[in-house]
């Protein structure tokens, strides 16, 4: 009887052991220590993930290293309302990554060559740490913190690409019914910053229409103080001469006593929130009536939300705003 069991047992042995390899059974690949190249390192995945990508980062002038999904997660807290849409929050996402590794790629910021990336918004983007978000969003920190999370992960390496390369995805807060080519903002032309329409209206938008009103005083004073050569005498109606627009009423270019602006200049003078206005006299004031906020090229935060209202998810959102252009992950 004992004998009989012993030679039951190795028959068992022998299946469980044995027999695998004879008849060629598939192997369990999840238990299989990391594949290795013909140098004898591992083979790395050939997606950089954001926690992989590491940034120097200059925040309230201290440079900080952390990982792309932290430095993603502090500029879309700053960026883009924690109430918008989930697609609308990923594009703004994947719009910052591309954003960043295109400023890297083409030699970063000669404002902060040990850094980067910067909290600076006239240089780099807006950066909000958690701790400061939490602070005004109260009992609704978890909700949208997990939703700005959600936003950088679950895109997570993915770029804007034209021809294979990422692009300079600029963006802004909303457009007057269209965005706006780059060349009529800043001379330079590139084929996926053209002109589209965008989706924001008055009702979507605070202070989608607002006006600044300044004395003849004031603005003789301002404007002279940066151009000395201006000649503002006579009437005002006569100051503003050979305004170019357009179509969706973004100044181009005009004359302002005799001195040739862009609308954008003018627009930062007198701190407007975009460049497309008109101007109004009424009195001793002069007056200008705005639409939109922001420079108007690339894509809008609220016209990106306006579309994932409508349906649409953040690639569509972002193909939309970015001609011609693709959203993958980039791995270089």
């Amino acid at each position: 009887m004992l004998r009989k069991s012993f030679a039951a047992a190795c028959v068992l042995l022998f299946l469980l052991f044995f027999l695998p390899w004879l008849g060629g059974a598939e192997e369990d690949t999840a238990l299989l220590p990391p594949s290795t190249d013909s140098g004898g390192g591992e083979v790395q995945p050939s997606t950089v993930h954001d926690s992989a990508r590491l940034l120097r980062v200059l925040i309230e002038g201290e440079v900080v290293e952390m990982d792309m999904e932290t430095y993603l997660m502090g500029v879309v807290r700053a960026e883009m309302p924690a109430t918008f849409e989930e697609e609308a929050l990923k594009a703004q996402a994947v719009a910052a990554r591309t954003y960043t590794i295109y400023k890297m790629e083409h030699g970063g910021s000669a404002n902060h060559p040990e850094a980067d990336a910067c909290d600076q918004v006239t240089c780099c983007k807006a950066y909000r740490s958690e701790e400061d978000a939490a602070a005004s969003w109260g009992i609704s920190t978890a909700v949208y913190e997990e939703k700005i999370r959600a936003a950088v992960t679950e895109t997570d390496g993915e770029v804007v690409l034209y021809d294979g390369s990422p692009i300079l995805a600029v963006f802004h807060s909303s457009s007057p019914g269209s965005t706006s080519n780059v060349e009529d903002v800043w001379q330079s032309s590139l084929p996926y910053l053209r002109s589209v329409d965008s989706p924001e209206t008055e009702e979507a938008v605070p202070n989608y229409y607002s006006q600044e009103t300044f004395t003849l005083t004031e603005f003789k004073e301002l404007f002279i103080a940066n151009y000395p050569t201006a000649n503002l005498s006579g009437s005002p109606s006569n100051w503003f001469t050979n305004i170019q627009q357009t179509e969706n009423g973004t100044v181009q270019s005009l004359q302002v006593g005799g001195i040739s602006l862009t609308g954008s200049e003018l627009r930062t003078l007198l701190g407007l929130r975009s460049a497309s206005f008109t101007i109004s006299f009424s009195d001793d004031v002069v007056t200008f009536s705005v639409t939109g906020y922001g420079h108007g090229v690339g894509m809008s935060q609220y016209g990106a939300n306006v579309l994932a209202q409508q349906g649409k998810t953040y690639k569509e959102i972002l193909t939309w705003y970015y001609t011609g252009t693709t959203v993958e992950v980039y791995d270089k």
